[in-house]
C-alpha cells in the first residue's frame, strides 16, 4: 500500500465523529460522534457491523479491552459505558 493513499470511507455518523479506535486484531473500527452514537465498523468490508446507542451527550472517547471482546465508551453526560463487542461470549462481571 501506498503511503497516504485512502483506502476507505466510514459515513453513518449524523453529528461530527470525535474519536476512533481500532480493535486489537484491526478487524473493527469503533468511531464515537457527537450524534451521541458509537458505531462499529467492520474494516475488511467497510461496513456498518452496529451502532450503539445509550449515550446521552456526545461520545468523547472510545477504546477496545486487550482481548477486543469489550469496548468502552466516555461520554460528556458523565458516564463510561461498556459493551460487549460482536462475537464476544457472554460477559463476565
Amino acid at each position: 500500500m501506498s503511503t497516504g493513499k485512502e483506502t476507505a470511507t466510514f459515513k453513518g455518523h449524523e453529528g461530527s465523529v470525535d474519536t476512533v479506535a481500532f480493535s486489537g486484531d484491526g478487524q473493527l473500527l469503533a468511531s464515537g460522534s457527537a450524534d451521541h452514537t458509537v458505531k462499529l465498523w467492520g474494516v475488511a468490508k467497510g461496513q456498518e457491523v452496529a451502532t450503539l446507542k445509550g449515550h446521552t451527550d456526545k461520545v468523547s472517547s472510545v477504546a477496545f479491552s486487550g482481548d477486543g471482546k469489550l469496548l468502552a465508551s466516555a461520554s460528556a453526560d458523565g458516564t463510561v459505558k461498556l459493551w460487549a463487542t460482536p462475537g464476544a461470549k457472554k460477559v463476565d462481571r
